[in-house]
Protein backbone atom coordinates (compact mmCIF):
# COMPACT_ATOMS: atom_id res chain seq x y z
CA UNK A 1 0.00 0.00 0.00
CA UNK A 2 2.54 2.40 1.00
CA UNK A 3 4.47 1.83 -2.59
CA UNK A 4 1.25 2.20 -4.35
CA UNK A 5 0.64 5.95 -2.30
CA UNK A 6 4.20 7.11 -3.54
CA UNK A 7 3.85 5.59 -6.76
CA UNK A 8 1.05 8.06 -7.07
CA UNK A 9 2.79 11.17 -5.87
CA UNK A 10 5.78 10.36 -8.32
CA UNK A 11 2.81 10.25 -10.92
CA UNK A 12 1.35 13.81 -9.64
CA UNK A 13 4.91 15.41 -9.31
CA UNK A 14 5.77 14.07 -13.36
CA UNK A 15 2.60 15.66 -14.43
CA UNK A 16 3.23 19.46 -12.49
CA UNK A 17 7.12 19.67 -12.31
CA UNK A 18 8.46 17.63 -15.07
CA UNK A 19 9.62 20.39 -17.23
CA UNK A 20 10.80 22.63 -14.05
CA UNK A 21 13.90 20.06 -13.20
CA UNK A 22 16.37 18.25 -15.62
CA UNK A 23 17.41 15.13 -14.37
CA UNK A 24 20.01 15.44 -11.35
CA UNK A 25 23.56 13.50 -11.69
CA UNK A 26 26.42 13.25 -9.13
CA UNK A 27 28.79 12.71 -11.70
CA UNK A 28 28.07 15.92 -13.41
CA UNK A 29 31.38 16.65 -14.27
CA UNK A 30 32.02 13.87 -16.38
CA UNK A 31 28.59 15.06 -18.57
CA UNK A 32 29.06 18.51 -18.66
CA UNK A 33 27.78 18.71 -22.66
CA UNK A 34 24.65 18.05 -20.98
CA UNK A 35 24.59 21.27 -19.53
CA UNK A 36 26.49 23.80 -21.50
CA UNK A 37 26.66 22.60 -25.08
CA UNK A 38 29.91 25.29 -25.58
CA UNK A 39 31.76 22.31 -23.76
CA UNK A 40 31.73 20.33 -26.89
CA UNK A 41 35.15 19.80 -28.49
CA UNK A 42 36.87 21.46 -25.49
CA UNK A 43 38.98 18.18 -24.42
CA UNK A 44 41.06 17.36 -27.26
CA UNK A 45 40.79 13.78 -27.70
CA UNK A 46 37.39 12.49 -29.05
CA UNK A 47 35.27 11.37 -25.91
CA UNK A 48 32.73 8.66 -25.53
CA UNK A 49 30.93 8.72 -22.34
CA UNK A 50 27.89 6.53 -20.51
CA UNK A 51 25.84 7.13 -17.17
CA UNK A 52 23.76 5.15 -15.22
CA UNK A 53 22.01 6.64 -12.14
CA UNK A 54 19.46 5.09 -10.42
CA UNK A 55 18.01 7.31 -7.59
CA UNK A 56 15.80 6.46 -3.89
CA UNK A 57 17.38 2.31 -3.97
CA UNK A 58 14.05 0.77 -2.48
CA UNK A 59 11.07 3.56 -3.47
CA UNK A 60 8.95 1.95 -6.35
CA UNK A 61 9.16 4.53 -9.26
CA UNK A 62 11.80 6.00 -8.28
CA UNK A 63 13.91 8.01 -10.99
CA UNK A 64 16.28 6.42 -12.68
CA UNK A 65 18.58 7.95 -16.05
CA UNK A 66 20.37 6.72 -18.65
CA UNK A 67 22.60 9.34 -20.17
CA UNK A 68 25.13 8.30 -24.17
CA UNK A 69 27.50 11.26 -25.22
CA UNK A 70 30.13 11.35 -27.48
CA UNK A 71 32.14 14.44 -28.58
CA UNK A 72 35.31 15.54 -30.46
CA UNK A 73 36.84 18.70 -32.28
CA UNK A 74 36.78 19.14 -36.08
CA UNK A 75 38.43 21.91 -38.35
CA UNK A 76 41.84 22.26 -36.46
CA UNK A 77 40.27 21.83 -33.39
CA UNK A 78 37.71 25.51 -34.47
CA UNK A 79 34.69 23.61 -34.00
CA UNK A 80 33.13 21.23 -31.45
CA UNK A 81 30.46 18.69 -32.46
CA UNK A 82 28.75 16.19 -30.37
CA UNK A 83 25.37 14.60 -28.93
CA UNK A 84 23.99 13.58 -25.73
CA UNK A 85 21.09 11.02 -25.73
CA UNK A 86 19.32 10.73 -22.10
CA UNK A 87 16.95 8.51 -20.82
CA UNK A 88 15.13 9.61 -17.25
CA UNK A 89 12.10 7.12 -16.32
CA UNK A 90 10.47 8.71 -13.05
CA UNK A 91 7.04 7.26 -11.77
CA UNK A 92 4.79 6.45 -15.10
CA UNK A 93 6.57 8.98 -16.76
CA UNK A 94 9.48 8.78 -19.46
CA UNK A 95 11.43 11.37 -21.61
CA UNK A 96 13.78 11.12 -24.04
CA UNK A 97 16.25 13.79 -24.64
CA UNK A 98 19.06 14.33 -28.24
CA UNK A 99 20.89 16.87 -27.50
CA UNK A 100 23.36 17.98 -30.65
CA UNK A 101 25.53 21.01 -29.74
CA UNK A 102 27.71 22.93 -32.21
CA UNK A 103 30.43 25.46 -30.48
CA UNK A 104 32.97 27.36 -32.01
CA UNK A 105 36.14 27.47 -30.49
CA UNK A 106 38.35 31.06 -29.80
CA UNK A 107 42.22 30.75 -28.60
CA UNK A 108 42.87 33.69 -26.57
CA UNK A 109 45.94 33.85 -24.20
CA UNK A 110 45.44 31.53 -21.70
CA UNK A 111 42.49 29.00 -22.88
CA UNK A 112 40.10 28.95 -25.30
CA UNK A 113 36.31 30.51 -25.02
CA UNK A 114 33.93 28.70 -26.75
CA UNK A 115 30.09 29.88 -27.43
CA UNK A 116 27.54 27.80 -29.09
CA UNK A 117 23.91 26.45 -30.06
CA UNK A 118 22.32 23.65 -29.93
CA UNK A 119 19.20 21.84 -31.01
CA UNK A 120 17.30 19.42 -29.28
CA UNK A 121 13.98 17.09 -29.17
CA UNK A 122 12.29 15.25 -26.49
CA UNK A 123 9.93 12.44 -26.31
CA UNK A 124 7.55 12.56 -23.60
CA UNK A 125 5.66 9.55 -22.44
CA UNK A 126 3.03 9.04 -19.68
CA UNK A 127 1.71 4.97 -19.03
CA UNK A 128 -1.47 5.62 -17.46
CA UNK A 129 -2.53 2.27 -17.66
CA UNK A 130 0.50 1.13 -15.71
CA UNK A 131 -0.91 -1.88 -13.98
CA UNK A 132 1.01 -0.80 -10.45
CA UNK A 133 -1.88 2.48 -10.13
CA UNK A 134 -4.45 1.68 -8.08
CA UNK A 135 -7.74 4.37 -8.39
CA UNK A 136 -9.91 5.07 -5.88
CA UNK A 137 -12.32 5.53 -7.96
CA UNK A 138 -12.98 2.73 -11.22
CA UNK A 139 -14.14 6.13 -13.52
CA UNK A 140 -12.49 9.16 -13.05
CA UNK A 141 -12.83 11.53 -16.12
CA UNK A 142 -9.73 13.31 -15.22
CA UNK A 143 -7.36 10.54 -14.80
CA UNK A 144 -6.56 8.88 -18.15
CA UNK A 145 -6.82 5.52 -19.54
CA UNK A 146 -4.16 5.14 -22.03
CA UNK A 147 -0.59 5.77 -22.70
CA UNK A 148 -0.28 9.40 -23.89
CA UNK A 149 3.27 10.62 -25.67
CA UNK A 150 4.23 14.22 -27.48
CA UNK A 151 7.48 15.34 -29.00
CA UNK A 152 9.03 18.99 -28.29
CA UNK A 153 11.79 20.92 -29.77
CA UNK A 154 14.07 23.32 -28.22
CA UNK A 155 16.95 25.11 -28.99
CA UNK A 156 20.03 26.41 -26.10
CA UNK A 157 23.01 28.55 -25.97
CA UNK A 158 26.43 28.91 -23.72
CA UNK A 159 29.33 29.55 -23.51
CA UNK A 160 32.53 28.06 -21.91
CA UNK A 161 36.43 28.97 -21.02
CA UNK A 162 38.96 26.03 -20.55
CA UNK A 163 42.07 27.42 -19.35
CA UNK A 164 45.12 25.57 -17.81
CA UNK A 165 43.94 25.54 -14.13
CA UNK A 166 40.93 26.32 -14.26
CA UNK A 167 37.26 26.56 -16.37
CA UNK A 168 33.95 28.73 -15.97
CA UNK A 169 31.05 28.32 -18.09
CA UNK A 170 26.90 29.88 -18.01
CA UNK A 171 24.52 28.37 -20.33
CA UNK A 172 20.50 28.31 -21.01
CA UNK A 173 20.48 24.17 -22.88
CA UNK A 174 16.42 24.89 -23.53
CA UNK A 175 15.19 28.24 -24.17
CA UNK A 176 11.55 28.26 -25.42
CA UNK A 177 8.52 27.58 -23.14
CA UNK A 178 7.24 24.51 -25.01
CA UNK A 179 3.29 23.23 -24.07
CA UNK A 180 3.88 19.77 -22.03
CA UNK A 181 0.02 19.26 -21.54
CA UNK A 182 -0.97 16.11 -22.87
CA UNK A 183 -4.98 16.94 -22.37
CA UNK A 184 -7.01 19.71 -24.03
CA UNK A 185 -7.81 22.19 -21.58
CA UNK A 186 -9.23 25.88 -21.41
CA UNK A 187 -5.93 26.87 -19.81
CA UNK A 188 -2.23 25.47 -20.55
CA UNK A 189 -1.40 23.78 -16.79
CA UNK A 190 2.28 23.27 -17.55
CA UNK A 191 5.11 24.28 -19.81
CA UNK A 192 8.82 23.87 -19.70
CA UNK A 193 10.30 26.65 -18.14
CA UNK A 194 14.23 27.72 -18.86
CA UNK A 195 16.97 26.04 -16.76
CA UNK A 196 20.24 28.23 -16.12
CA UNK A 197 23.09 26.45 -15.12
CA UNK A 198 26.60 27.91 -14.13
CA UNK A 199 29.78 25.77 -13.55
CA UNK A 200 33.32 26.27 -12.50
CA UNK A 201 36.32 24.75 -11.18
CA UNK A 202 39.90 24.43 -10.93
CA UNK A 203 43.00 21.98 -10.97
CA UNK A 204 46.35 21.87 -9.60
CA UNK A 205 49.17 18.86 -8.37
CA UNK A 206 49.64 18.61 -4.48
CA UNK A 207 52.73 16.89 -5.61
CA UNK A 208 53.90 15.56 -8.69
CA UNK A 209 51.67 12.10 -7.59
CA UNK A 210 48.61 13.46 -6.13
CA UNK A 211 46.11 16.09 -8.64
CA UNK A 212 43.23 18.17 -7.12
CA UNK A 213 40.20 19.28 -8.65
CA UNK A 214 37.10 21.12 -6.87
CA UNK A 215 34.23 21.58 -9.23
CA UNK A 216 30.97 23.26 -8.54
CA UNK A 217 27.32 22.84 -11.32
CA UNK A 218 25.34 26.15 -10.05
CA UNK A 219 21.21 25.33 -11.11
CA UNK A 220 18.37 27.81 -11.33
CA UNK A 221 14.76 26.94 -13.05
CA UNK A 222 12.77 30.14 -13.39
CA UNK A 223 10.53 29.80 -10.49
CA UNK A 224 12.31 27.46 -8.53
CA UNK A 225 14.56 27.96 -5.70
CA UNK A 226 18.53 27.71 -6.80
CA UNK A 227 19.92 24.84 -6.59
CA UNK A 228 24.34 23.69 -6.66
CA UNK A 229 26.19 20.43 -6.77
CA UNK A 230 29.50 20.99 -5.30
CA UNK A 231 32.53 18.01 -6.03
CA UNK A 232 36.39 17.99 -4.74
CA UNK A 233 38.23 15.05 -6.02
CA UNK A 234 41.83 13.37 -6.03
CA UNK A 235 43.51 11.66 -8.68
CA UNK A 236 46.63 9.72 -7.84
CA UNK A 237 49.29 9.12 -10.04
CA UNK A 238 46.53 9.72 -12.61
CA UNK A 239 45.24 6.45 -11.97
CA UNK A 240 43.21 6.12 -8.73
CA UNK A 241 40.14 8.50 -8.44
CA UNK A 242 38.58 9.75 -5.04
CA UNK A 243 35.65 12.76 -4.38
CA UNK A 244 33.48 13.56 -2.37
CA UNK A 245 30.13 15.50 -3.01
CA UNK A 246 27.20 17.85 -1.80
CA UNK A 247 24.10 18.44 -3.38
CA UNK A 248 22.05 21.68 -2.00
CA UNK A 249 17.97 21.66 -1.47
CA UNK A 250 15.50 19.09 -0.06
CA UNK A 251 13.14 19.53 2.74
CA UNK A 252 15.73 19.62 6.26
CA UNK A 253 15.87 23.48 6.72
CA UNK A 254 19.81 24.16 4.99
CA UNK A 255 20.88 21.21 5.83
CA UNK A 256 20.72 19.52 1.92
CA UNK A 257 19.53 16.97 -0.18
CA UNK A 258 22.59 14.29 -0.29
CA UNK A 259 26.25 13.79 0.62
CA UNK A 260 27.57 11.70 -1.69
CA UNK A 261 31.19 9.53 -2.35
CA UNK A 262 32.85 7.98 -5.35
CA UNK A 263 35.14 6.02 -6.42
CA UNK A 264 37.18 5.54 -9.66
CA UNK A 265 39.80 4.19 -12.01
CA UNK A 266 41.69 5.03 -15.19
CA UNK A 267 41.89 1.56 -15.96
CA UNK A 268 43.92 1.83 -19.20
CA UNK A 269 44.79 5.06 -21.21
CA UNK A 270 41.53 4.78 -23.06
CA UNK A 271 39.41 3.49 -20.46
CA UNK A 272 37.86 5.56 -16.82
CA UNK A 273 35.17 3.90 -14.62
CA UNK A 274 33.65 5.93 -12.00
CA UNK A 275 30.82 4.56 -9.17
CA UNK A 276 29.03 7.08 -6.50
CA UNK A 277 26.59 6.40 -3.83
CA UNK A 278 24.20 9.30 -2.38
CA UNK A 279 23.89 9.27 0.99
CA UNK A 280 20.12 11.21 1.03
CA UNK A 281 19.41 13.90 3.82
CA UNK A 282 15.91 14.77 3.09
CA UNK A 283 12.91 12.70 5.32
CA UNK A 284 12.80 10.71 1.81
CA UNK A 285 15.86 8.87 3.32
CA UNK A 286 13.00 6.51 5.47
CA UNK A 287 12.02 5.21 2.21
CA UNK A 288 15.00 4.28 0.23
CA UNK A 289 18.63 3.13 0.65
CA UNK A 290 20.70 6.04 -0.70
CA UNK A 291 21.04 6.35 -4.74
CA UNK A 292 24.01 5.12 -6.81
CA UNK A 293 25.73 6.22 -10.07
CA UNK A 294 28.05 4.51 -12.36
CA UNK A 295 30.08 6.38 -15.09
CA UNK A 296 32.18 4.60 -17.75
CA UNK A 297 34.27 6.91 -20.29
CA UNK A 298 36.50 6.10 -23.45
CA UNK A 299 39.16 8.57 -24.55
CA UNK A 300 39.73 7.29 -28.78
CA UNK A 301 43.42 9.34 -28.26
CA UNK A 302 44.51 10.10 -25.01
CA UNK A 303 46.37 12.70 -24.31
CA UNK A 304 50.39 12.96 -23.80
CA UNK A 305 51.75 13.35 -20.74
CA UNK A 306 54.84 15.20 -19.35
CA UNK A 307 57.03 15.51 -16.17
CA UNK A 308 54.58 15.71 -13.19
CA UNK A 309 51.90 13.24 -14.60
CA UNK A 310 50.14 16.75 -16.16
CA UNK A 311 48.49 16.58 -19.27
CA UNK A 312 50.24 18.22 -22.08
CA UNK A 313 47.71 20.42 -23.58
CA UNK A 314 45.40 20.96 -21.49
CA UNK A 315 42.70 18.99 -18.19
CA UNK A 316 40.32 17.26 -19.44
CA UNK A 317 37.37 19.01 -17.80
Amino acid sequence: MKKNCLLWVLSFVCLTVEAQQEPQLTQFMFNKMAYNPAYAGTFESPTLAAIYRKQWIGLDGAPETQVLSYTQRALNNRIGLGGTLTRHVVGISRSITLDVPYAYHIPVKRGTISAAVQFNVRHLYQNWADERLRPSQMLDNAIPTEAQSKYLVNFGTGIFYSGTYWFAGLAAPRLLNNNIDFLDFDEEMSREVQHIYGMLGTSFYINKDLEFTPQALLKYAIGAPFDMDVNTSIMWKRKFYGGLGYRLGGDTNGVGESVDVMFGLQATENLFFCFSYDIGLTRLRRYNSGSIEATVRWWFNPPAQVEGGQIETGRPW
